[in-house]
């Protein structure tokens, strides 16, 4: 009678998996700006109206 196997990985396959290093936090947030690529493109539009509309303000303010 033959025992079913639980893992059917050989250790070394474990070990690797074990190993890798977690995906960076910028490779994770290129991965999520492809992936939600309208969001990302209105945050960014939105960050740079914000951006110049305060530089605009300042610049004028202080002629």
């Amino acid at each position: 009678m033959e025992t079913p196997q639980i893992n059917s990985e050989s250790p070394e396959a474990i070990e690797s998996t074990v190993t890798e290093p977690k995906p960076s936090y910028v490779k994770l947030a290129m991965r999520n700006m492809v992936r939600k690529r309208g969001t990302s493109l209105k945050h960014f539009f939105l960050t740079m109206f914000g951006l110049l509309a305060t530089l605009v303000g300042l610049a004028y303010l202080t002629r």
